[in-house]
């Protein structure tokens, strides 16, 4: 049996075409905190047999493979089996889910890769999982059922799949902030994966030649609780890792409230540099820290 591999950071996940060594290579090359080879839909029908032979055989040809993960097909496509039959032999560190429908679908592939892993003498639960929980209608009235969903660590969201279900042929505003529907999914997707103890991870943004509009785009989910977002090409990683990473400034301030919390012990509420803190703060410091620990 092999030991469970490590959990990599989780700030920037980059996607790259499971039929393209040459992009795959690329993106794993990148300084992406994980890497997603894709068998879904960046593969057309006619190519999965041939994209599912070549993520193998890249997989085998890296040491790095904890951070190199694959985005399966759906459950409901029918691929789903032909995928792990091709790759769960060469061990990647994880997978991605799509078109996720609730908990019982993380349920059905953790038995799944259990037969798996076994079979390939790889230690049983070892491999995560990472789902799109956003991606269907009925999909987004389960966002809150992944509580001790067994192998899940991340849950992401997505709007073209969504739009495309829903007939939907505008997804911003004219200032590109998205219309309530998909709007809406970003926050359930935040709000289901903060109740399910896992990291909320933002959808892609296809527009990937703004880098500055990246970048605020990123800090402004990072304000509201997200860990980290898709890519899809490698000039977003740097921006998106800076994004996801405590600044200096932010470390200092949120030492300085853990440290005026230890300076008052018993205190619900300290003072500091003018404002008024309670407990929040101190929670809300302590995993700045800790997010800043995973960073280093």
């Amino acid at each position: 049996m092999s030991e469970r591999p490590p959990l990599p950071r989780m700030r920037s996940w980059l996607f790259a075409p499971g039929d393209s060594e040459r992009k795959m290579a690329k993106a794993s090359d990148s300084a992406a905190d994980i890497v997603l080879l894709d068998l879904e839909d960046s593969v057309t029908p006619e190519n999965k047999p041939a994209a599912r032979k070549a993520v193998a055989e890249f997989l085998k040809g890296r040491d790095d493979r904890h951070r190199i993960w694959v985005r399966i097909n759906p459950l409901s496509s029918g691929e789903t089996t032909h995928d792990l039959e091709a790759i769960m032999g060469a061990g990647p560190g994880g997978l991605f889910l799509p078109k996720a429908e609730g908990r019982s679908d993380i349920e059905i592939l953790d038995m799944r890769l259990s037969e798996h892993e076994d079979a390939h003498g790889v230690a049983v639960g070892s491999t995560h999982v990472a789902a799109l929980v956003t991606e269907t209608p009925r999909a987004m009235f389960h966002c809150g059922s992944y509580g001790g969903a067994p192998r899940l660590v991340a849950m992401s969201w997505g709007a073209e799949d969504l739009s495309s279900a829903l007939g939907a042929r505008v997804q911003h505003r004219p200032d590109g902030s998205y219309m309530p529907v998909f709007e809406l999914a970003r926050s359930l997707c935040l709000l289901g994966a903060v109740a399910a103890g896992v990291a909320p991870i933002e959808t892609v943004m296809p527009e990937f030649r703004d880098l500055e509009a990246l970048r605020e785009r990123a800090l402004m989910v990072r304000s509201q609780g997200y860990r980290g977002m898709l890519a899809i090409h490698p000039a977003q990683v740097d921006v998106i890792n800076e994004a996801f990473t405590p600044s200096a400034d932010e470390i200092a301030h949120a030492r300085a409230i853990v440290q005026a919390f230890a300076d008052n012990p018993g205190a619900g509420t300290v003072g500091l540099n003018g404002q008024m803190l309670d407990r929040p703060h101190l929670a809300l410091a302590q995993r700045l820290l800790a997010e800043a620990d995973e960073s280093a």
